[in-house]
């Protein structure tokens, strides 16, 4: 099994560690582990719930616990979070559950986001601690997640289990997770504040999931466990701490849009009947280039489809004299991008759709270039540019925009923050300066209604232009740049 040095420069040295036999107590330490008999396993013939480079040399690195981040990074995330809590607190996180389909047909799991970023573990039913120590900075680090049993596996899948929950994931305590009300009734019960987003919730599907729901016997002693305790949401202090992007986190962002950003150039170079069609080869497109797959349901709207900005059925016919809007964008090691490209079916844009494209595309470059930290520039102010920068060109194009007319052709924010989640640090304020390295989109649209009320040349159109960008100092990191988006650029794809 894999051992994880965290000493030296900051540099991981992965090492095979020979397997020790399980202890009998239900908590697992570190320490306990290191004192018990050791029989020689070597880590490439074991099995884990997730890649690790001994098993999958050709996803992760040496030092790596997930694609592009090292266990080194994790811990860093760990000691971050902990050096914002109170002396003696703890907060407590749970994955994500199996979301199911219907009956025992279960969606592809992804875990909850927090609590990936503080760990790095992808199996459900595990909860996460991190306790501050009282006297100093330091904190430890408690993982429990499902034990190994080859029964269950067999049907599943493998599973990490609670050694490598120590030798893996580096937690410095472990146990079993159909445990861990009795873990966690101590670390509880000795905590100055608890500070978690956990909620009972009223229907559940998976064993840790159950414990916090009527249905499940031990709901009262679970509930119990923060009954005396002070609670404080995680929220608040988690966003700070996965606010600013680490070079890693760029990094894997840039890779995921650079493959995305070829899928749609790839996709404009070509003639499409079906929206269908289209959002298919968007998303065999982001996997060939090197992402996981898509980071949400596509919206591949033609026509007067693109109005509707969340239509996502993708079941419609393309009309070669239509635009077309694509909103779409891959993942790598669970870290997004999001693109929006509007484009001619037959390759080349009509005089009006021109105009209107040229006016939101213009915009769109002004916002992006103000995404530098030295600007001041918040995303709330950022909109506020876009919108005057709209209704002086719509102006210019015979739009009448008095009253709430720029509502109407502009209903939605310019843009969003960026990260694990296509909506990252849930929550966090638009109204505070971008900083360097926040991640965000910039995507202006227009969506004209079929009325009076607005130019006949110009009715029913759609369209958005969106990218993923980096604040950084001096100027913007485009994460999305080889999307093409210029009218010339466009139209040559297909001359």
């Amino acid at each position: 099994m894999t051992k994880t040095d965290l000493t030296g420069q900051g540099l991981l040295k992965t090492y095979k560690l020979i397997a020790p036999i399980a202890p009998k107590s239900l908590l697992i330490t570190r320490h306990s582990l290191q004192s018990r008999l050791y029989t020689s396993t070597s880590a490439a013939d074991l099995q884990f719930g997730q890649p690790v480079h001994e098993t999958h040399p050709h996803l992760l690195k040496p030092g790596e616990l997930t694609p592009g981040i090292t266990a080194l990074e994790y811990a860093q995330r760990r000691s971050k979070l902990a050096s914002k809590l109170p002396k003696n607190a703890v907060a407590v996180l749970a994955a994500a559950d199996v979301k199911y389909r219907s009956g025992p047909v279960f969606y592809q799991f992804h875990q909850e986001s927090n609590f990936f970023y503080l760990t790095g573990f992808n199996e459900p039913e595990a909860v996460a601690v991190i306790e501050r120590t009282p006297n100093d900075n330091d904190h430890t680090f408690h993982l429990f997640v499902r034990p190994k049993d080859p029964k269950a596996e067999q049907w599943e899948g493998s599973r990490s289990g609670t050694q490598a929950a120590i030798d893996v994931f580096n937690a410095d305590e472990t146990g079993d997770i159909n445990e861990v009300e009795k873990h966690l009734a101590q670390i509880i019960a000795d905590a100055s504040e608890v500070h978690t987003d956990l909620q009972p919730k009223p229907t559940a599907t998976s064993a840790f999931a159950r414990l916090f729901s009527n249905s499940y016997p031990k709901v009262e002693a679970m509930t119990k466990l923060f009954e005396n305790a002070t609670v404080r949401p995680l929220k608040p202090t988690i966003n700070d701490v996965r606010n600013i992007k680490s070079n890693a986190e760029i990094a894997n962002m840039r890779k995921a849009g650079q493959a995305s950003g070829r899928a749609f150039t790839e996709a404009m170079r070509q003639g499409w009947t079906s929206e269908k069609n289209l959002a298919s080869f968007l998303e065999y497109g982001f996997k060939r280039h090197g992402c996981d797959g898509s980071a949400y349901v596509p919206v591949v709207a033609g026509g007067r489809n693109a109005s509707q900005i969340h239509y996502v059925r993708n079941d419609d016919v393309l009309n070669e004299s239509s635009l077309v809007l694509a909103d779409a964008g891959g993942e790598y090691g669970n870290y997004i991008t999001d693109i929006t490209r509007t484009w001619p079916i037959l390759g080349a844009f009509s005089g009006p759709e021109k105009d209107l494209y040229n006016a939101l595309l213009t915009t769109q470059r002004t916002c992006i270039s103000l995404c530098r930290a030295s600007a001041s520039n918040s995303l709330d102010k950022l909109h506020e540019i876009a919108e005057k920068s709209l209704q002086d060109s719509l102006s210019q194009l015979g739009f009448n925009m008095s009253g709430n007319a720029l509502e109407t052709l502009f209903p939605h924010h310019l843009g969003h923050y960026i990260g694990l989640d296509v909506h990252d640090t849930p929550g966090q304020s638009r109204k505070l300066p971008l900083q360097t390295g926040q991640c965000v989109t910039i995507e202006p649209g227009l969506y004209v209604p079929d009325t009076e009320d607005f130019p006949a040349a110009f009715r029913g159109m759609g369209m958005r232009i969106e990218d993923s960008v980096c604040v950084l100092d001096e100027h913007p990191l485009v994460l999305t740049t080889e999307a093409v988006k210029e009218v010339d650029d466009i139209e040559a794809l297909r001359s």
